[in-house]
Order: structure tokens, then C-alpha cells, then sequence
């Protein structure tokens, strides 16, 4: 036997590879197919673990099945590989336990693929000023498209709060707007002056041209002069996204997501971004802080010298 191999046998023996697989085959009663897939997903883990210096069962710690979890994501696998993996470490590790090799169970806190939230789709900065700079003031609506785009970036918005703004919503002496969220709650979102000054420019010079007595009191009409609509101001979006180049799928959604992230990107309280989105639950905006881990992660994979 190579030295390779006994070093490989050696590190199996340590984690009890061979009693979990007559474990999987003899008491659990699963099938060959699911006892190769499963000592082969342990094996897996057992090779990263090796990477790290744990060369014992008894050694292994959440952090590590932990980063190991973030590795597969990196690596492109899908969600159903990572919930076999996953899947098959808790089996795997409920074993040790329950023969004793181990005093605790370090997967208890593992989430699982069916429990990410999605990390939503987010602009850089570079994209985010192209698409802000794509209306035209040449063309006749191009002044309440820039605003539109301001607005839903500078406030974090959700489209229906967008286009269900009112003039009397916007408080240009104060910067801020006055927002009606989910389940009619109110707040109070504050808005950058370059939001205030193109949606100061459309109200003043646009919309008086559009509206024609059916505006319902609405800042944004389309060309007809009613309230402009949800799927509307998703079509305003998505032709200026395709106008500035962008390939990613842009939506209204896109510019609160975007809103968000930029935010916490650059320091800001959790606590404020929460209450900036009307978020009545912390762990609604903290999927943000998943999209900010995993921008610091890229960045530190691409420049650090031993990432």
C-alpha cells in the first residue's frame, strides 16, 4: 500500500467511515446506490476537513462544515447536491453521536439549501449610475423616468410604495418622503438631493403638461395622464436597463435590492436599513447582510494574495 493510500485509510479510520457505512447499509436498510452516494459525500467533506487539519471526528467544529457549505455554493453546485450533502453530514454525524463517538453534534445548526433565502440580483456601482443616467431629458418623459429611477434607488421603495407616492408625499424642505408600506403602515424615508432634484423638475415642468384631472393626486402618471402602474414602471425600468447596457434582469425590485446592499456595503446600521425598508421583522432585511458577506468574500478571494 502506498503511502498515499495508507494516510488515506488512516484519516477514514479516524472518522469511522467504514462502521457509518454498515451503519447506512445493515441497520438503516438503505440501499447500495444511497450508501455509495452518501460515503462518497462524507468522503468529500472528509478531503476539505484534511485541507484545514482535521484529521479526527472529534475535531470538527460548525465553523468548518460551516465554511465547507459556502465552498460547495462557490463552486457552482446545485441546490439539490448541497441538500444531499448536507443531508448526508447530519446523518452522518447523528451516527457518531448515537454510537458514542462523539458528545455533540455539529450540523445542529446548519441551514439547509430549502432555507436560504435567495440572494437577490444587485447592481454594482457602475451599473447603477448607467441606468440612472439612461432617460433622455431630450425626450418628453424622460425628467419623471430619471426621477422614477431616483427615487426607487435613493429610497429603497417597493414599486406599489413607488408609484402610490402623492405629491404631497414628497417633502422637498425636508428631504423626505412620507410612505404608505404593507398593511398601511406609515414611515418616513429620507431622500438624497439629486432624488429631489429630478423629481422636483418633472413636478414642476412634466407633470402639470400630463395631467388632464385623472391623476388621483399620484407624482407619477404615464403619458395619458392616469396613475402610472406597477407594470408600467416595470417597463420604464427594463428598456432603460437594456439601454444601458445591462444584462442583468433589472426590475423596481431591483433598485430596493440595490438600495439596500449599497448601504450595508458602505457601513451603514442594520437597525436603519430595516427601518428605511419598512421592515417590520430584523430577519427580513438581514438577507442583505448575505449579499454584503458574499461581496467581501468575492473581493477578498480576488485580491487577497492567499485567499
Amino acid at each position: 500500500m502506498s503511502a498515499t493510500a495508507e494516510s488515506r485509510d488512516r484519516i477514514e479510520r479516524a472518522f469511522y467511515l467504514e462502521q457509518f457505512a454498515d451503519y447506512l447499509s445493515l441497520e438503516a436498510g438503505h440501499s447500495r446506490n444511497t450508501v455509495e452516494n452518501y460515503t462518497r459525500d462524507i468522503r468529500r467533506m472528509i478531503r476539505w476537513l484534511e485541507g484545514y487539519g482535521v484529521e479526527r471526528a472529534e475535531r470538527v467544529e460548525f465553523s468548518h462544515l460551516r465554511d465547507f457549505v459556502y465552498r460547495l455554493k462557490d463552486l457552482g453546485l446545485s441546490t439539490s447536491s448541497i441538500r444531499r450533502q448536507i443531508s448526508a453530514m447530519r446523518t452522518y454525524f447523528r451516527f457518531l453521536v448515537g454510537e458514542g463517538y462523539l458528545a455533540r453534534d455539529p450540523t445542529v445548526k446548519l441551514d439547509t439549501p430549502k432555507s436560504w433565502r435567495r440572494i437577490p440580483e444587485v447592481l454594482s456601482l457602475s451599473e447603477i449610475e448607467a441606468l440612472l443616467a439612461a432617460p433622455s431629458v431630450d425626450e418628453p418623459l424622460g425628467w419623471r423616468d430619471r426621477a422614477l429611477l431616483e427615487i426607487g434607488y435613493g429610497a429603497g421603495l417597493r414599486v406599489s410604495e413607488l408609484v402610490g407616492l402623492r405629491e404631497s408625499d414628497i417633502w422637498f424642505d425636508q428631504a423626505l418622503l412620507r410612505v404608505m408600506g404593507k398593511g398601511n403602515k406609515e414611515r418616513l424615508v429620507p431622500i438624497g438631493r439629486r432624488a429631489l432634484g429630478a423629481a422636483a423638475l418633472y413636478g414642476r415642468e412634466i407633470r402639470p403638461t400630463l395631467d388632464k384631472g385623472s391623476s388621483q393626486g399620484r407624482f407619477f402618471l404615464n403619458r395619458r395622464g392616469r396613475p402610472l402602474s406597477r407594470v408600467g414602471a416595470w417597463g420604464i425600468i427594463k428598456r432603460l436597463a437594456k439601454r444601458a447596457g445591462i444584462e442583468k434582469r433589472v426590475t423596481p425590485h431591483t433598485l430596493r435590492h440595490t438600495f439596500a446592499t449599497h448601504l450595508l456595503e458602505r457601513g451603514a446600521d442594520l437597525r436603519a436599513v430595516q427601518e428605511m425598508l419598512g421592515h417590520a421583522d430584523l430577519s427580513t432585511t438581514q438577507i442583505y447582510t448575505h449579499v454584503d458577506r458574499e461581496y467581501l468574500r468575492a473581493i477578498h478571494q480576488q485580491y487577497h494574495p492567499r485567499a
